[in-house]
């Protein structure tokens, strides 16, 4: 059972916990990089989500991402990986979209395994890319190294996400607001909410960073505007809404007394 930090709701996890969310991240971790593999021109995202679901369940595992429910959606979530491609940022649904050269496509994924959570996301490159969506990915993956960089405790969170925002800015990119990473454990979404960025405005996003705190960070970094929309009628996938492309990195990290403990990167 975890530990609850009363002064914010955020449960503290103990090294028996963390290990079996490392397992769970190992799960996930295997997916990703067979994602990364498969990636290919002509390949369809609906591929990817089947080969997905048959290594969670061979794992034993659970997806967590699968029968979610959105409030404003048409359906629950319907699969094991979120599948956005280009323009779309968060949410994708797998189906026949068949990846082409030059396309981007951020998988999600979400596995429970022995009670315990594991959520991470990368986003791989089909093919040659442009300049332009080459250094977006780049940039993106350096400020959540950054943030892994940074954590440590007693650390408020604002320090690390301003970091995170002044390496995308200073690329000419934009950090989405409208979606944020989350603590993890137990559940998939557990307090506190995590920003990619840091507006002095809300200051009551800020927290400080406590031995046993396991954080799903999760930069969502986009070409042009930070601003999204939904992009098409059943609600679920999220869009940029100048359709110019957005990348996702995300792991899920154990603040320990030394700095930050990544459980999803297969180590």
């Amino acid at each position: 059972m975890g530990l609850m930090l009363n002064t914010t709701g955020v449960i503290l996890k103990s090294a028996r916990e963390i290990t079996l969310m490392r397992r769970a991240g190992e799960v996930v971790y295997s997916v990703l990089s067979r994602a990364r593999e498969l990636a290919r021109p002509g390949v369809t995202t609906a591929d990817l989500n089947e080969v997905a679901e048959d290594m969670i369940a061979a794992a034993g595992g659970t997806a967590l991402f699968k029968g979610v429910e959105n409030p404003h959606a048409k359906f629950p979530f319907p699969a094991a990986l979120c599948t956005s491609v280009n323009e779309q940022v968060v949410h994708g649904v797998p189906g026949e979209v068949t990846l082409r050269e030059g396309d981007i496509v951020s998988v999600d994924c979400g596995v429970r395994l022995a009670g315990y959570c594991g959520d991470s996301a990368t986003t791989i490159a089909v093919g040659e890319l442009s300049a332009e969506t080459k250094g977006l990915l780049e940039i993106t993956e350096l400020a959540l190294n950054a943030a892994v960089e940074s954590i440590r405790p007693r650390r408020m969170w604002s320090v690390v996400a301003s970091e995170m925002q002044r390496i995308v800015e200073r690329a000419g990119f934009s950090v989405v607001r409208d979606f944020v990473g989350h603590g993890i454990g137990r559940d998939m979404h557990e307090e506190p909410k995590v920003p990619n960025y840091w507006d002095p405005g809300q200051k009551q996003m800020d927290f400080e960073l406590v031995e046993h705190m396991v954080l799903a960070v999760e930069p969502m970094v986009n070409v042009g505007t930070h601003e999204v929309e939904y992009g098409d009628v059943d609600r679920w996938v999220v869009v940029t809404r100048d359709r110019k492309c957005s990348a996702h990195f995300e792991h899920s990290i154990a603040v320990t007394k030394n700095g930050a403990d990544v459980l999803t990167d297969g180590g």
